[in-house]
């Protein structure tokens, strides 16, 4: 599947707009959270980030907790909403 990992959000309003689109979705449309969000399955960049690093992630649950994506993940993945 391909996802949209580009562009990544640098400012407030860019992560904002990002937000929005996820909103516009039904709840439980799965495919499109994990496409808008940008979903690898690997470390991303020359920093290796990954979702374990990130503020939203659940680490028992293995769970990304930002309220607009709500899915369940992998330590080792990423995407274009990280937070740190």
């Amino acid at each position: 599947m391909k996802t949209k990992t580009e562009p990544f959000p640098e400012t407030e309003k860019e992560f904002g707009e990002i937000l929005g689109e996820l909103r516009a979705l039904s709840p439980d449309d799965l495919q499109g959270k994990v496409v808008i969000g940008g979903f690898i399955n690997h470390p991303f960049g020359e920093e290796q980030y990954r979702c374990m690093e990130c503020m939203y992630y659940l680490v028992h649950r293995k769970w990304c907790d930002l309220p607009e994506l709500a899915v369940p993940v992998e330590p080792d993945w990423w995407c274009r909403l990280w937070r740190i």
